[in-house]
């Protein structure tokens, strides 16, 4: 009886094999994503210069598409990749504005030909507004949105009449070659760029002894005496990954957290708002030496904020900089709901930069099973290194975020689009009968093999 029952049972599995992998066909973007590799203008760099350009109206998929993925590197002229230790990759940062159709310059914008499109939040004082942006971990950071998710642009009925989506590219890039102090060069030590005014020539505070403010463009770190390099041209080189627009797919909200925000909460009696300022960058002081010593040189910095909006987290990562250990969002009870630690360099090549922060980890939740209310308040954490002074690095926190997580389909209705002239009712009620057999033959099937083994048993990872 068990011999002739297998034949039988094989070609029943095998049907519903069929049916789950038409269910995955249907609901996987893997056969429909486009791909394509731009180049951002040229910038040249020579020992110990920085470029910190802007560049409007870049290269970038059109239409009313769904974004899945973002990487960028740095390439030389012959396209090859320029490890960290010659060119650093401070950050680079892609935002999304509305421009004026008939307007095609890349520069000097006026406020009529510019209508900046920003993420959901939370920073608002012109910062980090940004939809992708990251620094040195680039070349080792996971950035696809896994299916049925995705970031919707160009969806004309929310584009201005007379504009269209474009795109800014900003690459802060430093030349180490011969420098005197690399890594003090990449965080922009004011006396190295012996630097006292901001680029907009306002003098810096005396306390401020390294950041974005003193390697702007056009600065220059100080160089080994008799060294020589010569100047060269290269390019950001960047990878879009994309999906036309399709309405089974979920459109996420892009949220930054910035640990340095200093945020404030307002009542004017009838609605209660929230204001943040977000300064980007701090500076991480030395332990002491009894600390030192006993090997507990960590610097901790926290800020709570709140969630005006919630929903469910889709991907999580951070951005640090050299010197930092790992960066985590929690719940105001102590419960992680994301962690992203950094990893470092061991050798010379690109990608593996010794001493470089090379990659940050990621986290992709099961869709719906971490969910994030709305008016909660979260706790954001950086942790640095304290063994020494770091002067502008950075804690921001990425998470893409949904409001609702995708419904599965039936597979049962799956089989009507393969079949269309089979009569629907009639097929419907043939699968119903053919699930529910199968059913019944595999639970007796595997209750006759397993009789000792009823109880569950949970698979443990």
């Amino acid at each position: 009886m068990r011999n002739c029952s297998q034949p039988w049972l094989i070609l029943l599995v095998n049907l519903l094999m069929a049916l789950s992998i038409q269910y995955s066909q249907a609901y996987s973007s893997q056969s429909k994503i486009k791909s394509a590799v731009f180049l951002s203008p040229k910038f040249v760099l020579g020992p110990g210069s920085v470029e910190n350009k802007f560049y409007y109206n870049i290269d970038f998929p059109r239409g009313h598409v769904v974004l899945k993925s973002f990487n960028a590197e740095v390439i030389d002229e012959t396209g090859n990749p320029v490890p960290l230790h010659e060119t650093y990759l401070h950050h680079w940062v892609v935002a999304r504005y509305y421009g004026r159709v008939d307007y095609t310059g890349n520069r000097d914008l006026r406020e009529s030909d510019y209508k900046p499109v920003r993420n959901a939040g939370i920073c608002q004082k012109g910062v980090l507004g940004q939809y992708f942006g990251l620094g040195s971990e680039t070349r080792g950071t996971e950035t696809y949105i896994p299916d049925p998710y995705g970031i919707e642009i160009g969806n004309p009925a929310e584009i201005p009449e007379g504009y269209e989506d474009r795109w800014m590219l900003n690459v802060h890039a430093i030349d180490t070659r011969g420098v005197e102090d690399k890594l003090g060069c990449t965080e922009c030590r004011c006396d190295l760029y012996n630097v006292t005014v901001d680029e907009y020539g306002r003098t810096l505070r005396p306390d401020y002894t390294g950041g974005l403010l003193c390697c702007y463009d056009h600065t220059q770190c100080r160089v080994r005496h008799g060294f020589e390099g010569g100047r060269r041209s290269l390019y950001l080189r960047y990878t879009v990954k994309w999906v036309d627009w399709d309405s089974s797919i979920v459109p996420v909200k892009i949220y930054i957290f910035d640990v340095t925000d200093n945020w404030k909460r307002f009542n004017d009696s009838t609605v209660l708002s929230t204001e943040h300022d977000c300064k980007v960058e701090y500076e991480v002081e030395p332990c002491s030496a009894t600390n030192l010593a006993n090997d507990e040189c960590i610097q901790t910095k926290r800020i709570s904020v709140t969630m005006t909006n919630g929903g469910y987290l889709i991907y999580g990562v951070a951005h640090q900089h050299s010197g930092g250990i790992g960066s985590a969002l929690y719940r105001e009870d102590g419960k992680a709901i994301c962690a992203s630690i950094p990893a470092y360099g061991n050798g010379t090549e690109a990608g593996n930069e010794a001493g470089y922060i090379v990659g940050m980890s990621t986290c992709y939740p099961p869709p719906g099973s971490v969910q994030i209310a709305d008016g909660e308040t979260l706790i954001l954490e950086s942790n640095y290194s304290s063994t020494r002074v770091h002067t502008g690095v950075m804690g921001l926190f990425y998470i893409l975020v949904v409001d609702q997580v995708a419904e599965p389909k039936r597979i049962l209705h799956l089989p009507v689009e393969m079949y269309s002239n089979m009569n629907r009712t009639g097929y419907v009620w043939t699968a119903v009968v053919l699930v529910g057999v199968l059913s019944v033959a595999v639970a007796v099937w595997y209750r006759r093999r397993n009789k000792h083994e009823d109880e569950y048993r949970p698979l443990i990872i």
